[in-house]
């Protein structure tokens, strides 16, 4: 079923070999997810903070929303919401619909953290 899709969030400061399984996983057969890199704890945390993720879970398995649902649904205002939606849209994690509206296209999401000693 195509419509299932899933996401790992990987955390991989070797992009290159971020960059070879994602291209390995394309020429597979089956559907293997979608993968999201980060190339630093840093920069994941940055990027979703905490509120971007309760916006993230909001959404998830709820089809097309509206922006001001969205912010009803995690009790923030619109506006602050709808800022975090373009980051969160610009990373893949959600998707803007034609009339305007949100949705998560994830059934389920991973994230791969792997912290190696220095």
């Amino acid at each position: 079923d195509m419509t299932d899709r899933y996401l790992t969030i990987t955390l991989q400061t070797d992009w290159k070999g971020a960059l070879r399984a994602m291209g390995q996983a394309a020429q597979a057969d089956t559907y293997q997810g979608e993968v999201l890199n980060f190339e630093s704890p840093g920069q994941f945390f940055g990027q979703l903070t905490e509120k971007r993720w309760e916006i993230v879970h909001a959404a998830q398995g709820k089809g097309e929303l509206s922006v001001r649902e969205l912010a009803r649904a995690v009790g923030r205002d619109v506006k602050r919401v709808h800022e975090d939606v373009v980051i969160l849209a610009a990373l893949g994690l959600l998707e803007r619909t034609e009339s305007g509206g949100v949705v998560c296209p994830y059934s389920s999401m991973h994230i791969d953290m792997y912290l190696k000693a220095a």
